[in-house]
């Protein structure tokens, strides 16, 4: 600025001395440097404001972009095919999920042991109802295990889509946004293996106890038959 304020005052200095003399007027020099002083103070402080609002734009740009959300969500395929599943589970024939239904149809069904008077119709109704309720789990577990796997090839698209998005978030929230939803797709999958596992193992558990309970039956059938006689034992 004094360098500025020099300058200025020798430029006054050199116009008044370079004037000719019928046009001189009263000039201060001292005033004019000031004034131009001034002006060029007000001009930098200008300048330094549009820089400051350029600065604080170009900062609200990048907030509004790692606060801009992403334009997809997975939750509706997701909750849809939870859906399906769930459905399929809740439809199960025979022995069902419901706790207190399935510990009384067990014990009735499956019983450790028959009581003696039991009648031979009543062994050929349970063992009848034994065998249906087997074939119905096997059916059950591979209906539920179809949907599984048509549902696990829908998730590949929605994997690429969600790869899609993650690789291409502009800002932070987006990229949180992807990884919830990779997370939640994740999840899904876990559910639906459980949900398939619970299908198999009730199969499988129905089969083993239907065949125990053949055993039960058999011997029970085979002491009717003997009744109170001995059993026959061949003369030497």
């Amino acid at each position: 600025m004094k360098g500025l304020r020099k300058l200025l005052l020798i430029s006054a200095t050199v116009a008044i001395i370079a004037a000719p003399a019928r046009a001189m007027t009263v000039f201060d020099p001292t005033n004019y440097v000031e004034n131009m002083m001034q002006a060029a103070r007000a001009l930098e402080q200008v300048n330094n404001q549009i820089r400051s609002l350029q600065n604080e734009a170009l900062m609200i740009e990048y907030q509004l972009r790692h606060l801009q959300k992403l334009d997809y969500s997975s939750q509706y395929a997701i909750q849809n095919a939870l859906n399906q599943v769930n459905g399929l589970m809740g439809r199960a024939r025979g022995m069902t999920y419901d706790v207190n239904r399935a510990q009384a149809d067990f014990t009735r069904l499956y019983p450790t042991e028959y009581a003696t008077r039991i009648t031979t119709d009543r062994l050929a109704i349970d063992a009848r109802e034994r065998w249906r309720n087997s074939m119905e789990a096997f059916q059950h577990a591979t209906v539920v295990q179809s949907q599984i796997v048509s549902n696990v090839t829908a998730d590949g698209d929605t994997l690429n889509e969600l790869v899609v998005r993650s690789q291409g978030a502009v800002g932070s929230l987006q990229a949180q946004q992807a990884a919830n939803e990779l997370l939640a797709l994740s999840a899904k999958q876990q559910m639906q293996s459980q949900m398939l596992l619970a299908a198999q193992y009730r199969s499988r558990s129905l089969e083993d106890a239907r065949a125990a309970s053949a055993e039960e039956e058999a011997r029970r059938v085979f002491d009717q038959f003997l009744g109170e006689r001995d059993a026959y034992t061949p003369s030497r």
